[in-house]
């Protein structure tokens, strides 16, 4: 994977909001994302994220994360959602809760 992203944080609370999601995503969560331009991901979190240093298409410099989802329906189709673009979170597993 490069280290390029469609977009980056840097100020802080665009950082805190990215610790958050990471921690509303945990390994092996079925859970049912929504995105900022309305999309619904719905898969099992592979490996929990972590924050990495990427430049956006400006070359500005600055933190995201990806998170990866398996399909469950078709194992092995993993898709790849950026945290800063990760709205809402609602769990499909039945221990883990609710929606955040």
């Amino acid at each position: 994977m490069g280290r390029e992203a469609p977009q980056v944080c840097t100020d802080q609370s665009g950082i805190k909001r990215l610790a958050t999601m990471i921690t509303l995503l945990p390994a092996h969560a079925r859970v049912r994302v929504q995105l900022l331009d309305g999309t619904v991901c719905e898969g099992l979190v592979r490996v929990r994220s972590s924050v990495q240093v990427f430049r956006d298409p400006q070359q500005r410099e600055g933190l995201n994360a990806l998170v990866g989802l398996e399909d469950p329906l078709k194992r092995g189709s993993i898709r790849r959602v950026w945290l800063d673009q990760v709205v809402r979170v609602e769990y499909l597993d039945s221990g883990l809760g609710g929606e955040n």
